[in-house]
């Protein structure tokens, strides 16, 4: 199995849960690192869960090509995804995960046609609301923003391949990678 699938969603569905439910439990299956300009949230690691780099640092990435796709999330960041670790991990056979927001998705999409993409869509709204306030990761404002964001977000899903609801995470991880394989 190797290729480059797309796993994308609003804000607080859990796309980060499924995804390293998948790197733990599936060998062949490799997560790229993205990149971001925002401050790391407690117990995340430059390099492992992000690499963490200035707005300059960024936009020098952005001028000279090196991300295949980019994006200023929430009216403030920058995220994005660097070429060529992407490229040299599908060179070597192995099946690359790319967890990106909306943008990015329709970005890797219109560059590299072949690439699957899956929507993780929350059970409710409710629940979307429920797990983005029981992280404690962001202020009542920055929840506001998010959530703001998550309802254009979910309006999008039709644009994907797929569409998995999180209900439970080695359920949905599992459907996301039957999707993959197919």
């Amino acid at each position: 199995m190797s290729g480059l699938t797309v796993i994308s969603g609003p804000t607080a569905v859990g796309k980060g849960t499924v995804v390293r439910y998948l790197i733990e439990h599936f060998d062949d299956v490799h997560l790229s690192v993205s990149a971001t300009t925002r401050a790391p949230r407690p117990g995340e690691t430059d390099g492992v869960d992000y690499y963490f780099l200035s707005h300059e640092e960024f936009e020098l990435l952005i001028e000279t090509g090196q991300m295949l796709e980019y994006a200023t999330v929430h009216g403030k960041n920058f995220y994005g995804t660097p070429r060529q670790p992407v490229e040299t991990a599908i060179a070597d056979g192995k099946h690359v995960i790319l967890e990106i927001d909306i943008q990015g998705a329709r970005q890797v999409k219109a560059a590299r046609p072949e690439t699957k993409t899956i929507f993780i869509a929350p059970p409710t709204w409710d629940d979307l609301v429920e797990r983005l306030k029981g992280r404690g990761t962001e202020s009542v404002e920055e929840q506001e923003i998010r959530l703001a964001t998550a309802r254009v977000e979910l309006e999008a899903q039709s644009e994907f391949d797929h569409v998995v609801i999180n209900d439970e995470v080695a359920r949905c991880a599992r459907e996301v990678l039957e999707l993959m394989q197919a």
